[in-house]
C-alpha cells in the first residue's frame, strides 16, 4: 500500500518523502494502521523489514510540536542501536523544525546531556539505564509527562538485564500506549507485557529470508585450527564487498579482529568489549564503509543495519540457532546473492543437523591450493561390508543381470534369511568352541597349581 493513501498529515508524508519512501513494508502497514488507533501493539520482526520507521512514522503522526515535553520515549539495549534510530529520527526534525529530538546514552558527559535538556525534547531516544538515570536519579528528563513508550528489540533488552530499567520508566507513566518490537518473545518477557498492554495487537511477520534461496549455506571444517585460523586460511576465496563475521563471544571477536589486522586485512570490532569512545568511532566507520571486515558478536550486531553485505562468516554455531538464521540472513538481502560460510569443528555436529532438520541446505566445501572443492554432503557415510554376511547378502541382493522371476521378493528373502541363520550357527560355535577353550585352560591352570 502506497502512503499517500493513509490518512497522514502533510508533516508526516514530507518525513516519508524525506527518506525516499513510496510503499510500506508489511510490518510498517500493520502497525501503522493499528498505532494511529492508539492500540497496544506486539510486533515480531526481524532486522531488514522497515521496522524502525513502522514506529516512526506513527510518532511524527502523534507528537504535538506546540506542547514542550516529552511525549514519547524510545529505548533501545545497546547505544549503536539508539544511535542509528535517532540518525533516521533526525529526518523527523528536518520535516517539521519545531520538534525536539533528543539521544540520550552512555559515552556521553552527563554534564553536557544535562545541560541540553534542560528545554525538554518532543521524543527521548536511548538506552534504559541512561534515561533511568537522568529521570530517576537526577530529575532532569521528565520522561513521566510521555504516554508513548516503544520498546525496540525487547528480547535484547530482557537478555542484557535492562528490562527492569524500561520497568521503572514505564511504571511512571500515565495512560500509557506502548509498542513492543522485538524478533522472539521469550516466556520471561510475557509478565512485563501483561503489566502494561491492555488487549494488545500482536503483528508478526514472517522472515521469508530465514530460508532465503539466495544465500548459499557453505560448511567448512576447521580439522585441526581454530576458528580464525580456519577463517584466515579462506579469506583469499573470495572478495567481499562487506564481509560480516559473526563470534560467539566479545574474546574470540577480539582475536579475531587481531589476526586479521595482524595480515594487513581492513577490519572493523562491533561489541560489547569495546570502550565508549572506540564504540562511537567503530559506527561512524561502519556508517562511511570503511572496511570490508567487520567482526561482531550477535547482540551487537542485531539491528544494525549494514548494507551491502555480501558474505557472511559463521565462528562456530551459537547456542541459539535462531541466532545462526539471523547472521545467515544479514546477506543475500534485496535479490542478491549471498554467501554464508560456516566454520565448523566436531562439537557443532547436533548444531548442524539440527539446522538442517529445519530445512538448512550445507554445502559441503573446503578450500585448498586457491581452489575451492565441493565435498561429500556433510554425514555422509560411505557404506563398507567389511564382513562375510555382508557381502554375501549383498550378493544375492545386487546381482546383476538377473532376470526377475515370479516370487523373487521372496525367494530372495528366504536366502538373506538362511543367510543370516547360517551367520549366527557359526557365532554360536565358535563361542562353544571359545568357552570350551577356556575351560580347558582353566583346568590346566588349576592342576599346575595343584601339582
Amino acid at each position: 500500500m502506497k502512503f499517500k493513501q493513509y490518512p497522514l498529515s502533510e508533516t508526516t508524508l514530507k518525513f516519508i518523502a524525506l527518506n525516499d519512501f513510496v510503499e510500506a513494508t508489511p510490518i510498517q502497514h500493520a502497525t501503522i494502521k493499528m498505532a494511529l488507533k492508539q492500540k497496544d501493539i506486539i510486533a515480531i520482526s526481524n532486522t531488514g523489514t522497515g521496522k524502525t520507521h513502522a514506529f516512526l512514522i506513527p510518532l511524527m503522526e502523534k507528537i504535538d510540536p506546540i506542547v514542550q515535553k516529552v511525549q514519547a520515549v524510545i529505548t533501545a539495549p545497546t547505544r549503536e542501536l539508539a544511535m542509528q534510530i535517532y540518525q533516521r529520527a533526525k529526518l523527523m526534525e528536518k520535516a517539521d523544525s519545531r520538534l525536539n529530538i533528543k539521544l540520550i546514552t552512555g559515552g556521553i558527559a552527563r554534564d553536557k546531556m544535562s545541560e541540553s535538556i534542560k528545554k525538554q525534547p518532543h521524543i527521548v531516544i536511548g538506552t534504559p539505564g541512561r534515561i533511568k538515570d537522568l529521570f530517576l536519579d537526577q530529575d532532569v528528563l521528565r520522561v513521566d509527562t510521555a504516554n508513548i513508550l516503544v520498546v525496540d528489540e525487547a528480547d535484547m533488552t530482557l537478555e542484557y538485564g535492562f528490562l527492569k530499567d524500561v520497568d521503572a520508566i514505564a511504571s511512571r507513566m500515565k495512560d500509557l500506549t506502548m509498542m513492543c518490537f522485538s524478533a522472539t518473545i521469550p516466556q520471561e518477557l510475557k509478565p512485563f507485557l501483561k503489566k502494561y498492554m491492555t488487549h494488545p495487537q500482536t503483528i508478526k511477520i514472517e522472515d521469508s529470508k530465514d530460508m532465503n534461496p539466495n544465500i548459499e549455506h557453505r560448511l567448512i571444517n576447521c580439522k585441526h585450527k581454530s576458528y580464525q585460523e580456519t577463517l584466515l586460511s579462506i579469506v583469499d576465496g573470495f572478495i567481499p564487498y562487506v564481509c560480516l563475521v559473526f563470534a560467539n563471544t566479545r574474546q574470540q571477536a577480539s582475536e579475531c579482529a587481531s589476526l586479521l589486522r595482524s595480515n594487513g586485512l581492513p577490519v572493523l570490532e562491533l561489541h560489547g568489549g569495546l570502550s565508549a569512545r572506540a564504540r562511537k568511532q567503530a559506527m561512524k566507520q561502519l556508517q562511511n564503509n570503511q572496511h570490508s571486515y567487520i567482526i561482531a558478536s550477535d547482540i551487537a550486531s542485531r539491528g544494525i543495519d549494514i548494507e551491502a553485505i555480501t558474505h557472511v562468516v559463521s565462528l562456530g554455531f551459537p547456542n541459539n540457532l535462531e541466532f545462526y538464521i539471523h547472521r545467515a540472513g544479514r546477506c543475500g538481502r534485496a535479490g542478491k546473492h549471498g554467501v554464508c560460510f560456516a566454520l565448523y569443528k566436531e562439537q557443532d555436529d547436533a548444531s548442524i543437523k539440527e539446522l538442517m532438520k529445519q530445512g538448512i541446505e550445507f554445502l559441503h566445501y573446503s578450500y585448498k591450493n586457491e581452489v575451492w572443492t565441493k565435498l561429500k554432503p556433510y554425514g555422509f557415510k560411505k557404506v563398507v561390508k567389511k564382513d562375510v554376511l555382508e557381502k554375501e547378502i549383498a550378493k544375492k541382493i545386487t546381482r546383476k543381470n538377473e532376470k526377475v522371476k515370479p516370487g523373487y521378493k521372496k525367494k530372495k528373502a528366504e536366502e538373506v534369511k538362511r543367510i543370516k541363520q547360517k551367520q549366527r550357527q557359526q557365532e554360536i560355535r565358535s563361542k562353544i568352541k571359545a568357552q570350551r577353550k577356556e575351560m580347558y585352560k582353566q583346568k590346566q591352570r588349576e592342576l599346575n597349581k595343584n601339582g
